[in-house]
């Protein structure tokens, strides 16, 4: 199991987490907590994953409940930079369109 890195930058219009590593039962914990933390006030969370090679379902978990979240809140999430494996996870599952809008665009 590789450990999860974390990493959190404020911006005017929201703030990006960019994480590397792998996305399971383990680290998705972290993961929530870094999030959780973040005063978004309706703005873009931008959850840049080019650095994930792995996540399972607690991990898919843990971006429907963020999304759910933001919405709430009067906010976005944008995940960017999927790699092959959990691309795979989203397609599979049918949330690739619902996590990533652009995914219904190609």
């Amino acid at each position: 199991m590789d450990n999860l890195t974390v990493t959190t930058q404020q911006h005017p219009d929201g703030a990006v987490v960019t994480v590397a590593g792998e996305i399971d039962l383990d680290t998705c914990p972290a993961l929530e907590e870094a999030t959780l933390i973040i005063p978004l006030g309706g703005k873009t969370l931008e959850l840049e994953m080019s650095g994930v090679s792995f996540m399972g379902s607690t991990g898919l978990n843990f971006l429907l409940k963020l999304r759910r979240r933001l919405a709430a809140e009067g906010g976005r999430l944008l995940i960017t930079g999927l790699q092959t494996q959990p691309a795979s996870l989203l397609r599979l599952t049918e949330t690739d369109t619902l996590l990533t809008p652009d995914a219904a665009h190609s």
